[in-house]
């Protein structure tokens, strides 16, 4: 059984990509409202993909731990709510592409994915090929609103083609 916390990175990064089915092997994916609001406004073609169980939640109220640690990092009110839903579910995937959320959440104990780590993890598991996750990787600035800095992306495809595309 896998669950997942959603932030609105990943929904709306992998719905520009025509990834969405990258999230169909989880049980539930829960979407707090700030982040379902957020991905409605910008990308609600994220919610009409048939292959997901996404459950809009009830808005969870943060620990007065997280309350700190996310005026720390500045957080917005979708990644607060997202965090708060991960205290109640601690065992769940978050998954993020705010590198200041993934942060508070590793520090609060979370296991953290982003949309990149999600298109690796669907080869992984074989719901993608290589070369389908890598043509999306070298293609992601311009098929894509998802920052992330060019040297990285390239890091990631220089490594991922050694792993996967070995002779």
């Amino acid at each position: 059984m896998s669950d997942a916390v959603l932030d609105a990175g990943p929904l709306i990064h992998l719905a520009e990509l025509n990834a969405l089915d990258v999230l169909s092997d989880f049980d539930v994916l829960r979407v707090p409202p700030a982040v379902w609001q957020e991905v409605t406004e910008h990308q609600p073609k994220a919610f009409s993909y048939s292959g997901l169980r996404l459950e809009q939640t009830e808005q969870q109220f943060p620990s007065v731990e997280l309350t700190a640690l996310t005026q720390v990092f500045s957080l917005d009110r979708g990644e607060i709510e997202a965090l708060a839903l991960m205290e109640k579910y601690p065992q769940a995937l978050f998954l993020t592409d705010d590198a200041a959320a993934r942060l508070a959440a590793e520090e609060s104990g979370c296991k953290v994915h982003g949309t990149i780590g999600l298109l690796v993890r669907a080869v992984r598991k074989r719901h993608r090929k290589p070369e389908e996750v890598l043509d999306l990787l070298k293609n992601l600035d311009r098929r894509s609103s998802l920052h992330i800095r060019p040297v990285l992306v390239k890091r990631v495809i220089a490594q991922l083609e050694k792993e996967w595309l070995r002779e």
